[in-house]
């Protein structure tokens, strides 16, 4: 697996970053999902850049135009809730992209012992298409690796790109373990070095489903 970390190359994308990490700003919820939007597009823009591209023929005004356009048959997959304004980024992009949306929960099991959860999934076929799997925070990778193997119920991309806002080194291992196909890439907007005690990321930005919606029971 591919690891990216876009935020090793000095860009736009790390003024988002920036403020949707900042306390003085994240009590803008508007303001908070309309920045996880942008680094989707922004992302978006990057990974296209791997794509399959043919030389198609556009007639102009003025006579005829040849430009290179992507091939690929793109599958934009989404964990909810928090996953839906990255989503939307992505999909402002790649505007005749087919959808995916799958649920995914942490619980704590009987054995108390954190484990994910996911009880829904509406996806398209997916055989020999290129799947975008975006949700917001990485921590664990449980998540993640969840969805992924969710998805694979309905066919097997020629092509698997897993982005995210901010990841850590503990859940790139675990993906790397679980998810072993070379033909996976996984986007990182930025990589912060730990976990807290209750799984979250650090630094990080606290809740992105909570900064994004609101509290949850």
């Amino acid at each position: 697996m591919k690891v990216i970390n876009l935020s090793e190359t000095n860009s736009l994308l790390n003024q988002y970053m920036k403020e949707i990490r900042s306390v003085a700003i994240q009590g803008d919820n508007l303001r908070f999902r309309r920045n996880i939007e942008r680094i989707g597009e922004v992302m978006a823009l990057e990974v296209s850049r791997t794509m399959d591209y043919a030389v198609e023929e556009v007639k102009t005004p003025l006579g005829i135009a040849k430009v290179p356009v992507i091939q690929d048959k793109i599958v934009l997959a989404t964990v909810m809730r928090a996953g839906l304004p990255l989503h939307m980024g992505f999909l402002n992009m790649y505007d005749h992209a087919e959808n995916a949306f799958l649920s995914a929960y942490r619980r704590v099991n009987e054995k108390g012992e954190l484990e994910i959860v996911s009880e829904y999934l509406a996806a398209p076929q997916l055989e020999g298409k290129t799947l975008l799997l975006v949700d917001p925070m990485l921590a664990t990778g449980m998540s993640m690796e969840i969805a992924y193997q969710a998805l694979l119920t309905h066919g097997q991309p020629k092509a698997v790109h897993l982005c995210c806002t901010i990841g850590t080194p503990q859940a790139i291992e675990y993906l790397q373990s679980t998810l072993p196909n070379q033909n996976i890439t996984l986007w990182c907007a930025a990589i912060d070095p730990e976990l807290n005690d209750k799984k979250y990321i650090v630094p990080g930005l606290g809740d992105a489903g909570d900064l994004c919606f609101g509290e949850k029971l």
